[in-house]
């Protein structure tokens, strides 16, 4: 494949991620902040395609793009940074077990560790980073409203692992729909 083709690629997978951000929905009643959006499976099909560093683009185009046409202030300063780390994290696990052999066994493997990484990943910032942001600049103590271990037990975690879990299922599906032009497209 020739560099061109592989940007422009990469360019319309970045465009449709970011549009795919768009549809996004909450899992957990009472927490109608942390959404799921579909935003991942875009990076993945990159990831697929072309290699880590390519989902990797993606996922920062797609960012770059949110920051400057869709910026809702204090909550894109501080979730966009977690959402980055977050599905960086997914896409390396990924990466590191699945994309070598592309094998179903791989791909539950991956699963089960960015779902692991990504929830552990959220935990700490929640804790370290966001919540200490929000109470301070978005006048949201989640702190005070639910308590900390209540919030992270109770909504941090189960969204995440059912995060972790949806998207790779959709992308799977997406996956093997697609793979016939993955494998015409596909880097060796």
């Amino acid at each position: 494949m020739t560099h061109t083709r592989r940007l422009t690629f990469l360019a319309i997978l970045s465009a449709l991620s970011f549009v795919l951000m768009y549809v996004s929905f909450p899992l957990i009643p009472g927490a109608s902040f942390l959404k799921l959006d579909f935003s991942v499976i875009p990076m993945l099909l990159a990831l697929a395609l072309f290699d880590f560093k390519s989902s990797v683009a993606v996922l920062f185009l797609r960012s770059l793009l949110k920051l400057i046409l869709n910026n809702h202030g204090v909550e894109t300063y501080i979730g966009l940074p977690m959402n980055i780390i977050a599905l960086f994290l997914f896409l390396w696990a990924f990466a590191f077990i699945w994309k070598k052999r592309m094998r179903i066994e791989d791909y539950l493997k991956a699963t089960v560790l960015g779902t692991f990484v990504l929830t552990v990943a959220m935990v700490v910032l929640n804790l370290f980073y966001a919540m200490p942001l929000y109470a301070e600049f978005a006048n949201f103590d989640i702190a005070k409203i639910l308590g900390t271990s209540r919030y992270i037990v109770a909504m941090v975690v189960p969204f995440n692992i059912a995060e972790g879990v949806i998207l790779a299922l959709i992308f799977y599906i997406v996956y093997t729909s697609c793979k016939p032009f993955i494998e015409r497209y596909q880097l060796k």
